[in-house]
């Protein structure tokens, strides 16, 4: 039996990146930061941070372009994949990222507040209205991971 399965939680370190494949697939990257606490053998607190890159295909690439944004804590749930790439300089280069499959929004960045206030659609066609979408505010569930602590407590995850 064989698995490639990654769960992540953290925030993200840019605003998503949303682009177009040549035959119209929506695509959209971004990097994840998680940390990992730890006390040492002197009972000092340590920690580490972790950066991911993501992608995100298809509808799921459309939701993470219109609602997230720098410093937003999200969910995401996918595979790892390798693959390789030409620089710039001519070298051959591998990436391993993480493609992501489901996806769940968490609270935004401190300091903008937790309310619900996505971007702007790209075209006036995708907007929807602001009740509907406070609506779906009040329904997703977020997980807080203040730095003050130490690590996630079971009540706060909503699966």
């Amino acid at each position: 039996m064989n698995v490639n399965k990654v769960i992540l939680i953290g925030r993200l370190t840019r605003d998503p990146e949303v682009r177009n494949t040549p035959s119209g697939q929506t695509v959209a990257t971004l990097s994840l930061a998680t940390n990992r606490f730890w006390k040492d053998k002197n009972g000092q607190r340590q920690d580490k941070t972790e950066f991911h890159n993501v992608v995100l295909w298809g509808r799921l690439a459309e939701i993470a372009g219109q609602y997230l944004s720098k410093g937003q804590e999200t969910f995401i749930e996918g595979r790892l994949e390798t693959r390789k790439y030409t620089a710039k300089d001519g070298s051959e280069r591998r990436t391993t990222e993480v493609i992501a499959e489901n996806m769940q929004l968490g609270a935004r960045a401190q300091g903008g507040g937790t309310s619900f206030s996505p971007r702007p659609a790209a075209a006036p066609a995708q907007a929807s209205t602001n009740s509907r979408e406070q609506e779906v505010a009040e329904e997703i569930p977020t997980i807080n991971l203040d730095e003050e602590q130490d690590e996630v407590r079971i009540e706060d995850v909503p699966f």
